[in-house]
């Protein structure tokens, strides 16, 4: 059930709309709630715009985790752009960035599971996201019966 990796190459807006689709399309495969799968497209749909806003371009990998009792989604975004400045700051309630959902990174960090930032003035970014859903018995069986 953990499905393929998407990987996404991100330079415009219409990138974004397609990034949202895929992690919504891939939390709904992984048997994430409707609910869930919008809150990760959500996610999603922050990292990505700061991608496009402070790097112009980076790139999208969204991969299905599995392990004995849960499903999940790890997405990794990164891109080459002139990194972020003051981090701590960006992690905190009312930085001021631009554009984007008004989410901000604080946000983002919680609607998810597991999230870290990695950057580099002038070399860039790197952000990962993980969002964990439990597997019901049922999965779970099912699973050992394929074994």
């Amino acid at each position: 059930m953990s499905g393929e990796a998407v990987s996404l190459r991100i330079t415009c807006d219409a990138d974004l709309v397609a990034a949202r689709a895929e992690a919504r399309a891939l939390a709904e495969r992984l048997g994430f709630t409707r609910t869930d799968a919008t809150l990760i497209a959500t996610a999603v749909s922050e990292i990505t715009r700061n991608i496009i806003v402070h790097a112009e371009s980076g790139d999208l990998q969204m991969t299905p985790l599995v392990n004995d009792v849960k499903y999940g989604i790890e997405v990794v975004a990164t891109d080459s752009g002139p990194g972020i400045r003051h981090p701590e700051a960006a992690l905190e309630d009312g930085y001021a960035g631009q554009g984007g959902l008004g989410l901000g990174l604080p946000g983002v960090r919680r609607l998810v599971d597991q999230f870290s930032i990695q950057t580099e003035l002038d070399k860039g970014t790197t952000i990962t996201l993980v969002k964990w859903r439990l597997r019901d018995e049922l999965e779970r069986l099912r699973e050992r019966r394929r074994r």
